[in-house]
Parts: C-alpha cells; structure tokens; sequence
C-alpha cells in the first residue's frame, strides 16, 4: 500500500502565500510522475500542477506564475508553493502519483496513488 501524506493546508487571506508539501514514506519514487490536483465545492476534481521524473513541469492554466510544484527525490517529497492566492483557489488539494503518458499528465487516470487531501481556504 503506497500512503501519500499531504500537509500544509490551511486558512489564507488574498493574495498570501501557502506551502503544499507531500510526503510518500518508505518509497522511491524519483522514476515516477508527482501531481496536484484540487477540488472545490460541488465542482468536479481538476489539474493543478505535475512534475515529471526529470523535473520538467506542467500547470494549469489558472495557476500558472503563481504556483510552482518542485521535487526532492532524496526526501521523497514534493511540494506545490502557492504564491498569490485568490478565493477561487478555496479547494481540497489531492498529491497523486503515477507515470502517466503525456496525454495523461494532467488527467485523474494518469495517477493510481492519492492522498487524503489537504483543505485550503482563501478568504478575500
């Protein structure tokens, strides 16, 4: 059983900043794909950021130049730092793993591993 352990999540105003991290213990995981996905409210689960084996990264188009996603293979751990908050960002924030193909990156069937998720709100 692979457990991926998100924390970090929490209450922000507009415009601050929060650290997303996600811990997969006791797994190697530097030839794996990491991801970001968040759900909000009454909305359907959707991409946030992806970061591939060799670090190259994708983003959603909502994010993207306020979120960066990075890795550290040695700790098993990745992050998404969120810069710039909105309210609309107010969601549960899922870390996932798996090795998707690329026209699966940013898709739920790209990962087989998920975490519990970590609530963020963002007031205005």
């Amino acid at each position: 059983q692979v457990q991926l352990l998100e924390s970090g999540g929490g209450l922000a105003q507009a415009g601050d900043s929060l650290r997303l991290s996600c811990e997969v213990p006791g797994r190697t995981f530097s030839g794996s794909s990491m991801a970001w996905f968040r759900q909000a409210p009454g909305k359907e689960r959707e991409f946030v950021a992806a970061i591939k084996w060799n670090d190259y990264t994708y983003y959603a188009d909502s994010v993207k130049g306020r979120f960066t996603i990075s890795r550290n293979n040695i700790k098993t751990m990745v992050y998404l730092q969120m810069d710039s908050l909105r309210p609309e960002d107010t969601a549960v924030y899922y870390c996932a793993m798996g090795n998707p193909i690329t026209s699966t990156i940013r898709t739920s069937q790209g990962y087989r591993h998920w975490g519990q998720g970590t609530q963020v709100t963002v007031s205005s």
